[in-house]
């Protein structure tokens, strides 16, 4: 059995990271990391100068080759953490890199990052995502792409396919590893696992550390070093949060209303795609420059409505939960919860969406009168209170106590929590299963 192995560290004073949230800097520079000088030279060009505490804690440890385990909250340069070590290692021998990630947004974000740095070193990189067409993707392979970014579905296809072989796979990266997880992504990872060499440095990054996680650390790793900069629930710095109870036939108006009282770019998101497409459509009746993000959407339509949201075309993106995690837009003044998520993890990722890199953000959650509970489990993540607000041209409202909730009206099938969902409709299958919507979104 694998054990764990904790990297002391002798680097920074101070209280250990895993005690204490992350600041958004990680102190002193990229200088005494190990770092090449001509990467250096490259930070300083983007105008990266002091690593967050991921970076900083991270990237020294993963140019030695020891496998990591990173635990960071959302928006904390994790991408950077593991692009740095795995382009000055290639640069170095040998092999390729494989980068598993459960989106197609976040797999085309990877990229990028990695195409700021690996170019210089004669590096190239292709992108294996459902979606896109072969045909680009086979150019890409079998152009020596050293730097493999993929969602498992279609990594599987080329696999199966042959037109991609995992023998020289010496690093490999599980990005956002609780996320694929989430998604019901282990089985094709297992898969994957066989297709790689056994003796190869493994860097696992997530926001959280689940028991399935444990489970392939000590699995498919040797001795990984745990690195933890803040603990499961931290939200980002910066963040201002702010909760409304809202009645669901007032959301629409209170939308309106704080749209209008806020001026800036607004990330909002729903539970539902449904629920995604009514409110684009009713933020174009209100004359916003709305766009939509979600599992229905096409590639290319995925990806002019994130590119139109970062240039400023769309001045507010409407998603599900796909964009919890993988969007890292610069500047996001406000992330509106329209729908509450299901699941209390998914509200950190949400919020982390703004106040990125050290910036001020805000955060505003509608919560009916029947969540009560729902806004306590994310409090009791959180360890915070969030906020309740009263718009004073709203009625009042209140959560209700428990006592009272049977007395209220069913709501809509679209209304309903997840669990909820599943009494309401008793013979829907689960939605986990590899060939389900929710599985081919990411392929």
């Amino acid at each position: 059995m694998t054990a764990w192995h904790f990297e002391p560290d002798n680097t920074a004073p101070g209280p250990t990271p895993a005690a204490t949230p992350a600041a958004p800097h990680g102190g002193g520079s990229f200088y005494g990391l190990g770092i090449a000088p001509k990467t250096l030279d490259i930070l300083t060009r983007l105008t990266f100068t002091v690593p967050t505490p991921i970076q900083f804690k991270s990237i020294p440890i993963a140019i030695e080759g020891k496998d990591v385990v990173g635990v960071a909250q959302t928006g904390t340069g994790k991408t950077l953490a593991f692009a740095i070590p795995v382009v000055q290692r290639l640069s170095q021998s040998r092999g390729k890199c494989l980068v598993l990630v459960p989106t197609r947004e976040l797999a085309i974000q990877v990229e990028e990052t990695f195409r700021k740095i690996a170019p210089a070193f004669g590096l190239r990189t292709a992108v294996l995502i459902g979606g896109a067409p072969m045909q680009p993707q086979l150019q890409d392979l079998r152009k020596n792409a050293r730097i493999i970014i993929a969602t498992p579905g279609r990594l599987i296809d080329h696999i199966e396919h042959g037109t991609i072989i995992l023998a020289d796979a010496n690093i490999l990266v599980l990005d956002e590893a609780d996320r694929m997880l989430d998604m019901g992504f282990a089985p094709q990872i297992e898969k994957i696992l066989k297709f790689v060499p056994r003796h190869r440095q493994t860097m696992l990054f997530s926001a959280t550390l689940p028991a399935t996680i444990m489970k392939i650390a000590t699995s498919h790793m040797k001795l990984p070093v745990h690195i933890e900069v803040a603990p499961s629930g931290t939200t980002v710095e910066g963040v201002i949060q702010e909760l409304f109870i809202v009645n669901r036939d007032a959301k629409k108006q209170l939308l309106g209303k704080l749209l209008n009282q806020y001026h800036g770019s607004v990330l909002l998101f729903t539970r539902t795609k449904i629920g995604a497409r009514k409110v684009s459509r009713t933020l174009k009746t209100m004359n916003h420059r709305a766009a939509e993000i979600h599992s229905d959407r096409s590639l290319n339509q995925r990806k002019e409505a994130l590119e139109g949201f970062k240039t400023g075309r769309y001045r507010i993106l409407v998603a599900t939960d796909i964009a919890a995690r993988g969007i890292d837009v610069k500047g996001i003044e406000l992330v509106i919860n329209y729908d509450l998520p299901d699941d209390a993890e998914n509200y950190v990722h949400r919020i982390g969406r703004t106040a990125r890199a050290g910036q001020v953000g805000r955060a505003i959650s509608f919560a009916m009168p029947d969540q009560g509970q729902d806004v306590k489990n994310i409090e009791k993540l959180i360890k915070a209170a969030i906020p309740v607000s009263e718009h004073p041209e709203l009625p009042k409202e209140r959560f209700l106590h428990p006592s009272e909730q049977s007395r209220v009206p069913s709501r809509s099938r679209y209304g309903r929590g997840s669990q909820q969902r599943s009494q309401h409709r008793p013979n829907r299958k689960p939605t986990h299963r590899p060939g389900h919507s929710q599985y081919r979104h990411s392929r």
